[in-house]
């Protein structure tokens, strides 16, 4: 009663109220981390948004961690390193593009059929990604083992990064599988509304990929000193480990998808369906990632040191965008599920909120950018001319992060709809007829030179986000079908 009085008196919550907060707030995260057979179609958006939202976000934190993770041991060895690593990732995000636009066409579809309580057709549709990996993994493991180098020597490479990235290309590309499957298995989860089954799944993957990175990279111990090439063989087996979680925890039937092995029965009119409405998903970061390796190429004119400061600066966007993903991942989960139970005013409720919520993140990630972008980039390397491009370009682009955090939501609901074809035109607008010829035009015909090309990105991604809002307000995702 003391501390009640005292509260009214002074204005302020007393100590008992602070602690009942936090006891609150630890309840909360305590759920949220752990299974659960919470109905998202249900109850208040802001406690389904948080539910889902907190695992998410921290699963696409595990995600950026193996990029930071591996610049920041290969960065020990000298800029070439890590220019081999950020040119080789740079044509290593088309097969995340294919990967993550497959997950999207399946979040749909999961998200849409839990929603309508149907979980053996969300398992049967699982089971069907399950035959695609198979097939893409095969494809793109062979072209990669065999055209590694020639990729390389098309991007520009230098011979030292040639020489240096054409191993670690190799085996990424070789090991494609634990990168489809890993997207796709956690795309399925999400949209069943088992988010932390992803988180775990990537926990598992990171913790293994940090013990494993410093001994295959340096050869501590038993292991053989293997350079650049070592960080993808680590993060190559903390992947595969991460699938091998997944697919045990799937087909032990536990979760919402209640999966069996009559599930794997190839249906090609359902496996053809996933791939129509993954198109769009898969177009949309064909077209973003091209660009990006766009002005990768264009940023490759003005020598090692610019690649090597960009690379650092996109692997530190990673590590705000991946989390930042996350909370447009929940939102699109919501939104199928939403629409499934016959709730699109629900979904669209969810869609804004989430979007409000991300903009506060992102701006505040894109303030701490402002203010340390120098002391960040000196983490990664020591090299004036790296150390002055990289600052530069992590300023300019945390000057747009709020704007991309809406966009980043808004597109993600659409695709969780099953509307992948839209945000697949608008970046088809954005980066391709915008970004790029921005892009090369400031950093050619100017004396801005590689901050051209970084100007141009905050430039097109804040129109994607104008335009993505205008199509959203106008509601046609409501009717699409998944």
């Amino acid at each position: 009663m003391a501390n009640y009085q005292n509260s009214i008196a002074t204005g302020r919550p007393s100590v008992s109220d602070e602690r009942s907060a936090f006891r609150r707030v630890q309840s909360f995260l305590s759920e949220a981390l752990k299974d659960n057979d919470e109905d998202f179609t249900t109850g208040p958006v802001g406690r389904a948004l948080g539910l889902l939202a907190i695992p998410m976000m921290l699963e696409m934190a595990m995600e950026s961690i193996f990029a930071v993770v591996d610049i920041a041991f290969v960065s020990r060895l000298g800029t070439d390193a890590v220019a081999a690593v950020g040119i080789a990732e740079a044509l290593i995000t088309v097969l995340y593009a294919i990967a993550i636009g497959l997950g999207m066409g399946l979040t749909a579809m999961v998200s849409r059929r839990i929603g309508a309580k149907d979980p053996h057709g969300a398992a049967q549709v699982t089971g069907q990604a399950i035959w695609v990996g198979v097939f893409l993994s095969i494809g793109i493991g062979i072209f990669g083992v065999m055209f590694a180098r020639d990729l390389l020597v098309i991007m520009g490479a230098s011979d030292g990064v040639i020489e240096q990235g054409t191993g670690f290309t190799t085996v990424l590309l070789g090991g494609s599988f634990s990168i489809i499957y890993l997207f796709l298995l956690n795309a399925a989860f999400r949209g069943a509304g088992d988010a932390t089954v992803a988180l775990r799944s990537l926990w598992l993957a990171n913790g293994i990929n940090i013990v494993l990175d410093p001994c295959f990279i340096f050869g501590l111990g038993p292991f053989p000193e293997m350079g650049v090439t070592g960080a993808a063989v680590a993060t190559t087996i903390g992947r595969g480990i991460g699938v091998a979680y997944q697919l045990w925890y799937l087909m032990n039937g536990r979760g919402r998808i209640a999966f069996a092995v009559q599930h794997l029965r190839f249906v090609p009119s359902l496996a053809w369906r996933l791939l129509r409405i993954s198109l769009g998903g898969i177009g949309q970061f064909l077209i973003a990632t091209s660009s990006w390796i766009g002005v990768m190429r264009i940023v490759a004119m003005f020598g090692s040191p610019a690649i090597a400061a960009y690379t650092i600066a996109l692997r530190m966007m990673e590590f705000v965008f991946l989390p930042a993903w996350g909370l447009g991942n929940a939102a699109a989960t919501l939104v199928g599920q939403n629409l499934g139970a016959g709730q699109p005013d629900r979904a669209e409720e969810s869609t804004w909120k989430a979007a409000r919520y991300n903009a506060a993140f992102m701006a505040f990630a894109g303030i701490f950018l402002l203010l340390f972008a120098q002391t960040i980039t000196g983490w990664f390397t020591d090299a004036p001319d790296v150390l002055h491009i990289g600052t530069r370009c992590l300023q300019i682009l945390g000057i747009g992060f709020p704007m991309y955090a809406v966009g980043m939501v808004i597109v993600q609901a659409m695709n969780g709809a099953g509307d992948t074809e839209t945000p697949m035109t608008l970046n088809v607008i954005c980066f391709w007829l915008v970004q790029i010829p921005l892009a090369f035009l400031l950093a050619t015909k100017t004396s801005l030179e590689p901050h051209g090309a970084f100007i141009a990105i905050v430039v097109s991604e804040s129109l994607l986000t104008v335009l993505s809002v205008i199509v959203f307000r106008r509601g046609g995702w409501k009717i699409h079908e998944a």
